[in-house]
């Protein structure tokens, strides 16, 4: 085999291996990070990234709620700040709101510095809302080795789940991104959706519709639906900041 060859395939090979280390929905290299529960029982957790972005968070809050089912919102702090009355509407309903940091900006989320310094900015943006998580997702699941002591230092706890759809972000037909988050509906799921882009506004009109499939399929076929605080047992707030 030629050298070129040899070389590239080991490139590859490593970008694979870095990839599954740092932003895979299951690696635990870097610390605990659960991307599922225990349980036997069919029972999920419908979660949602990057927003609040309207009208969109506001469409999934109404459907939810008509069907009486909590989900879990990890949010951006500068969207959370374009939009606080949505967020409060959220925690006031018995939704959980997570920390997802406050820019969404990959190079903030590579050195320990800025890391610390954006995921006290979304703590902040959600406490002038009234409401201090406890629980963290990283924005595209990207874990580092200083994640830990910084969520430590902050009170956190990192969560992971598994995408609904790899290619949700282009908004595919609502069939295609339900069709592969039913593939993953199974006792303990934690199944990520997306009501938001990276924090800023976007059209997520097919997140909104497959969320209302999934929902309707797993309820014929007997599932309910929990928080992720609920799925895996650990506090949704910090202590004495639980509600807005």
């Amino acid at each position: 085999m030629r050298p070129g060859l040899v070389a590239a395939g080991a490139a590859a090979a490593a970008a694979g291996a870095g990839y599954w280390l740092c932003m895979s929905s299951y690696s635990q290299a870097f610390g605990p990070f659960p991307y599922r529960g225990r349980q036997t029982s069919k029972v999920v957790a419908l979660t949602f990234d990057d927003g609040p972005n309207e009208p969109y968070t506001s469409q999934i809050a109404d459907f939810l709620g008509s069907r009486e089912i909590k989900a879990t919102f990890f949010q951006v702090g500068r969207a959370v700040l374009r939009h606080p009355s949505v967020t409060q509407r959220l925690v006031h309903e018995g939704h959980v709101v997570g920390n997802h940091g406050y820019t969404h900006e990959f190079t903030n989320y590579l050195g320990r510095g800025t890391l610390a310094r954006d995921i006290r900015a979304g703590q902040e943006a959600l406490a002038s809302v009234g409401v201090r998580p406890a629980l963290y997702r990283p924005p595209w699941l990207l874990r580092v080795p200083s994640l830990g002591g910084v969520l430590r230092e902050n009170g956190l706890r990192a969560v992971s789940g598994e995408f609904c759809h790899a290619l949700e972000v282009a908004q595919p037909s609502p069939e295609m991104i339900a069709r592969q988050a039913l593939a993953k509906a199974r006792p303990g799921a934690i199944i990520i959706f997306h009501d938001g882009y990276d924090g800023h506004p976007g059209n997520r009109s097919s997140t909104v519709a497959a969320a209302r499939i999934v929902v309707d399929r797993l309820q014929r076929d007997g599932y309910s639906f929990a928080t992720v605080s609920e799925l895996l047992g650990m506090p949704a707030y910090q202590p004495q900041t639980a509600r807005a």
